[in-house]
């Protein structure tokens, strides 16, 4: 409690643009990929400044496989709802499916935001 009575609240964390990228892969992956990587690095033109993003990511289990399979097949054309962001390109640049031990789906993706404004 404060010193007036009142019941103090932690501190909002704020969440980058980074942090709701991964939020918003990981919901189009059904919450079923775990993020191995995510790197970002900062891109430019003349007209328009963003970053790129490389997220690994990696499916375990026939139900987690079967949500990256359409995980590859939607992200292409998925819209992104990203406050002051868009998402101009999207695409899986590498994806492996293992069996054995345990069925198992590696994929990597690279999404380059812009900033709008």
């Amino acid at each position: 409690m404060s010193a007036e009575g009142k019941v103090s609240r932690p501190p909002r964390l704020r969440r980058t643009v980074t942090d709701r990228l991964r939020v918003a892969v990981l919901q189009l992956a059904d919450h079923q990929a775990q993020v191995i990587s995510h790197s970002e690095t900062p891109w430019a033109s003349i007209t328009f400044a963003g970053t790129r993003h490389l997220l690994a990511l990696v499916f375990a289990g026939d139900t987690a496989v079967e949500a990256g399979e359409r995980f590859i097949a939607a992200l292409p054309e998925h819209e992104f709802m990203i406050p002051g962001q868009l998402v101009a390109d999207a695409t899986v640049v590498e994806a492996e499916h293992r069996l054995f031990p345990s069925p198992r789906l590696s994929a990597t993706c690279e999404l380059l935001l812009l900033e709008e404004g």
